[in-house]
């Protein structure tokens, strides 16, 4: 995997996410369902491991993770508090 597929990654998993998120705010679980599963395929590449990046591209990269994680947080802002009142589903 090149640099540049790298960031390509990354950046398809933040839009992934944001949508995601977007999902969670409006109810549509199926939607965030299926989102979450084409996201969870395209992270698979992460767990064979990606080169180092260095100068702008290792920033760019720092800012798509900072990016992610807003974006689940705010997915769980909205998803914990149901779960916690289905039976057998609290966190």
């Amino acid at each position: 995997m090149t640099s540049s597929e790298v960031l390509s990654m990354y950046e398809n998993i933040a839009g992934m996410t944001n949508h995601m998120a977007n999902a969670a705010r409006m109810g549509d679980w199926d939607g965030l369902s299926k989102l979450e599963n084409r996201c969870a395929a395209e992270s698979r590449a992460i767990s064979t491991g990606v080169p180092a990046l260095s100068g702008a591209q290792r920033l760019r990269k720092i800012d798509l993770l900072k990016q992610i994680l807003a974006n689940d947080r705010a997915i769980r802002d909205v998803t914990e508090p149901w779960m916690n009142t289905v039976p057998g589903m609290a966190a």
